[in-house]
């Protein structure tokens, strides 16, 4: 290829082939057009090379390694196809600058945080209306069921079946679906929104479980927002990689809880952790495991137990 226009076609041409297989591609479409610009701007000639990915990798002014890993891994699939085209191109090597599948260490909240933000929450305004009725029992249930927020938001009226002591999750992540047992403090939490709900309400046609003051359901913006406004007031601090607390870490918190009570107990976790995979509605058990590798607390107790079988094997072979 002789000319950047071309590079600009092949990549048009290979957007539409994918997207006619089922692909999306919306962060890749954007990132190889983006390829194809900026070898135009260099003026670059003939095949493809890794000298030009690693130039247009490193152009991308961020400091984290991945962004550039992650540039590089979305033109690999792209330089295969173009191979048929030019066997001039070439291919970069799986992880040629690093793994793109960091994931960032979240925040694990205290007893107490959770304790402040409900309390917190209890006292937004208006005073005594549904609103701060409805973000305490939206972020106790997040914290009580590890839940996920879009998840929570989606629930219907019919989906918490409080008489059966349990909730209904319908077409979550990757369109599965699941039934959440409920502890007898969440289902009395639930009972007494219902309660604020329906009186502040009675006329609402909304058949969301959770609503706002004017009877329409609870977005996910609007949840984003009051709880940074929480957060601000509470003055947290992070303690993990992402810059501030957020809504999903009362996930991240209540599945590093569960695992730090097993370890606690002496609970064998390659057992119990399938149940909570499948509570969680994660799609791999090893998605669950992860949390292992990423919580200080969690990593000091498996380091423990690793070093008392270690000490019990050399006295058994000394």
């Amino acid at each position: 290829m002789s000319h950047s226009r071309t590079l600009t076609g092949h990549v048009q041409d290979y957007l539409r082939i994918k997207r006619q297989l089922g692909f999306e591609l919306r962060y890749q479409g954007p990132q190889l057009l983006a390829f194809a610009r900026f070898a135009k701007h260099c003026r670059h000639q003939g095949p493809v090379t890794l000298d030009l990915i690693l130039r247009w990798a490193s152009d991308a002014h961020s400091e984290r390694p991945i962004t550039a890993a992650k540039r590089v891994e979305v033109l690999r699939p792209f330089t295969r196809y173009l191979q048929q085209y030019d066997s001039g191109t070439e291919v970069p090597p799986p992880r040629m600058l690093g793994s793109t599948h960091h994931r960032p260490v979240p925040h694990i909240y205290s007893d107490e945080e959770v304790t402040e933000l409900l309390v917190a929450a209890r006292h937004l305004s208006p005073r005594g209306g549904l609103r701060p009725s409805t973000y305490e029992t939206l972020f106790g249930l997040l914290a009580a069921t590890g839940m996920r927020i879009s998840e929570a938001l989606n629930l219907e009226r019919s989906d918490v079946m409080l008489e059966q002591r349990m909730l209904r999750v319908r077409n979550s992540k990757f369109k599965k679906s699941r039934v959440i047992p409920l502890h007898a403090t969440t289902i009395a939490a639930l009972k007494r929104y219902e309660r604020v709900r329906d009186h502040s309400l009675p006329l609402a046609t909304d058949h969301h479980f959770f609503l706002s003051d004017c009877g329409c359901a609870l977005k996910i913006w609007n949840a984003d927002d009051t709880f940074s406004t929480l957060r601000r007031r509470l003055g947290w601090v992070a303690r993990g990689d992402h810059p501030a607390p957020r809504i999903h870490d009362l996930r991240h918190t209540f599945i590093s809880n569960c695992l730090l009570r097993w370890y606690r107990r002496q609970i064998n976790v390659d057992n119990a952790i399938a149940a909570l995979s499948t509570y969680v509605g994660h799609v791999r058990v090893t998605d669950t495991y992860w949390y292992i590798n990423t919580v200080p607390q969690l990593m000091a107790i498996v380091s423990q137990r690793f070093e008392c079988y270690a000490r019990e094997i050399s006295n058994e072979h000394p």
